[in-house]
């Protein structure tokens, strides 16, 4: 993610992917937990907790946690929306586990629009660290 800014334009002085990789980061352990914390809910609601969507969705909710450290990779992105996928049709087991997943879904949408944003800032020169002081 590190994008190199145009020909004219300064480099940013700090790294401007720093903050946006914790983002990512916290996204999916948020999204782990709220799966964890979606099997009471399907054991009760969902008529009873089979041993394969246990698997499911404690084998999800571990990957998203080890998914949280390798947000440096530069494949990050593609694994954070693989994994929403894999909760989206997680679906055939309740209800609530799409509910998680659209609502989710959502908010990884609004984070590739931070994205671009953040793209579009560097290229224009626009970000704090990239302003030149004229002492």
């Amino acid at each position: 993610m590190s994008d190199v800014a145009p020909e004219g334009v300064p480099e940013p002085s700090t790294d401007p992917w720093k903050g946006f990789r914790g983002v990512m980061a916290g996204t999916l352990v948020l999204e782990a937990i709220t799966v964890l914390l979606a099997l009471p809910v399907v054991g009760v609601v969902g008529g009873g907790l089979k041993w394969w969507s246990v698997l499911y969705l404690v084998g999800l909710a571990v990957l998203m946690f080890l998914g949280a450290g390798v947000q440096r990779r530069p494949w990050a992105m593609s694994f954070n929306l693989a994994t929403q996928a894999a909760l989206l049709a997680g679906g055939f087991i309740h209800l609530s586990i799409l509910i998680i997943g659209v609502v989710f879904a959502a908010v990884w949408l609004f984070i590739l629009f931070l994205r671009a944003d953040v793209r579009k800032r560097i290229a224009g020169g626009l970000l704090p660290s990239q302003r030149v002081s004229e002492a």
